[in-house]
């Protein structure tokens, strides 16, 4: 007589052990398609009887959404970044208390058969119900208003480049050779003179008048400049350019107000009078903020970030907007950097090494860290000394994205253990260097059977200070 085990088939056996890999985690999970007029919405089949419902974009519909799958039992959402149609329905039902989660469309999109948005939101839901999606990193509510202010504001800083553009042009039209003799039209030589060209000033010499004592061309040379040829048109479309330049620079420092007054609600972790004075001298930039953001950055995360060496105040400020002040996000300074998509790739198959390219990201704080990267370029610090020598060996655009990623994973560490960043200089990085590499020849001799010898103590390199015996 056959047991009970025995009588079930052998197929019906290997799908109850396949069932066990394939739990379901989130029981209570569903899944919205977005769309720019209307989302698809999937919840499991025994919660409802019409478990695939279509809401409009208005918020009242958004509120009904909320309300149905509250009123059911959801408890986690997963839904496509898709443009931005997903931040008010994210934000909606993340005020409800679901835990909502933003999945890449790109992991999720290449299954043959799904021409619907039904079938999307069904597939989401499914994938979600057995733990397949992770969640995309979206920091904290306070962050996110932060990094919303900071984006605003380099939007506003790429319109007004645009009008220095066209202010630029309105002068060579009128042969005014103005931003050949000095560096920045909009400095103070610059502005001073062209808004005396717009006032109705026309003589070259009292136009030159308004020299800044710190511009390095001679009034003469500005007087050649300003010889031109004024026609109405063209002196039209210069005041209206300067009219516009004014405007977005009183919009910049509006939203330089707002970002003061934000910042000043993070809860402190550090006094800024303890503070210690910068030690690097470095000029500032026309656009840059107002108020003094390193003292706020130092308050609200505890360590001065503008130590480590090409991390000015702007960009750590454009850095914590994107990633915030808790690393706990992060397992590791390893995990940290590959999210920020700085690390080596590792392409492989069959054992082979296809390629260990970085892979592509549009994130902006790792964009940010690249620029960092770039401006250490000439420094005689460790970091700096790091990049030239892997500029020699890989190129530029690879030195560069490595040594974002080691600004990364210095970041990471100060952040995360609040260590202060001291720098060693460029002297201690090429003795480290030079002694990781006499430790590498004096391992490969002896595993060919040699020794080395010091064969005296002059001479700046290994080839002539050790012989082979």
């Amino acid at each position: 007589m056959k047991t009970k085990q025995e009588s079930i088939s052998r197929p019906e056996r290997a799908k109850r052990r396949l069932s066990k890999h394939l739990e379901q985690i989130n029981l209570y999970a569903a899944g919205i398609d977005v769309g720019s007029e209307r989302h698809y919405v999937s919840v499991p089949e025994g919660l409802d009887d019409n478990p695939v419902r279509s809401f409009s974009c208005f918020t009242g519909d958004l509120e009904c959404l909320a309300d149905w799958l509250v009123e059911i039992g959801i408890q986690s959402v997963v839904m496509e970044s898709t443009g931005v149609y997903w931040i008010p329905v994210f934000e909606i039902l993340e005020e409800r208390g679901l835990l909502v989660l933003l999945v890449d469309a790109r992991r999720v999109k290449h299954v043959a058969g799904r021409k619907t948005d039904v079938l999307d939101c069904q597939w989401l839901q499914q994938l979600h119900t057995y733990g397949l999606l992770e969640g995309a990193f979206r920091p904290p509510e306070q962050i996110c208003a932060l990094r919303a202010y900071l984006r605003q504001r380099d939007n506003l800083i790429r319109q007004l480049a645009t009008h220095v553009q066209h202010i630029q042009k309105a002068l060579r039209q009128m042969n005014l050779l103005l931003d050949n003799v000095i560096t920045d039209i909009t400095g103070a030589t610059g502005m001073k003179i062209i808004r005396a060209i717009v006032a109705g000033e026309r003589d070259p010499r009292r136009l030159a008048k308004h020299r800044d004592p710190r511009c390095k061309s001679s009034e003469e040379i500005i007087v050649k400049s300003l010889e031109g040829h004024y026609r109405d048109e063209h002196l039209f479309a210069l005041q209206q350019a300067v009219e516009l330049y004014d405007i977005f620079q009183d919009k910049i420092h509006a939203c330089d107000g707002a970002i003061e007054q934000h910042l000043g609600t993070f809860e402190p972790r550090a006094d800024p009078q303890d503070l210690p004075r910068g030690t690097k001298r470095r000029k500032k930039q026309g656009n840059a903020a107002l108020f003094d953001v390193r003292a706020h950055l130092y308050r609200i995360s505890g360590v001065d970030l503008t130590r480590i060496e090409g991390i000015d105040e702007s960009t750590a400020l454009k850095v914590i907007s994107e990633i915030g002040i808790d690393m706990s996000r992060w397992k590791t300074e390893k995990h940290f950097a590959s999210w920020l998509g700085l690390s080596p790739g590792s392409k492989i198959s069959g054992g082979k090494v296809i390629n260990s390219r970085s892979k592509r990201s549009a994130n902006r704080a790792a964009a940010a860290l690249r620029m960092a990267a770039f401006a250490v370029s000439n420094s005689k610090s460790a970091v700096g000394a790091y990049y030239r020598r892997l500029r020699a060996r890989l190129g530029a655009p690879k030195a560069i994205t490595a040594t974002a990623h080691k600004l990364a994973r210095i970041l990471y560490s100060m952040l995360k253990h609040g260590t202060e960043y001291v720098e060693q200089g460029q002297e201690h990085y090429e003795q480290q260097y030079r002694e990781r590499v006499l430790k590498n020849i004096r391992r490969r001799a002896a595993d060919l059977g040699y020794s080395l010898v010091q064969n005296g103590t002059e001479g700046p390199t290994a080839a002539n200070v050790l012989s082979m015996t």
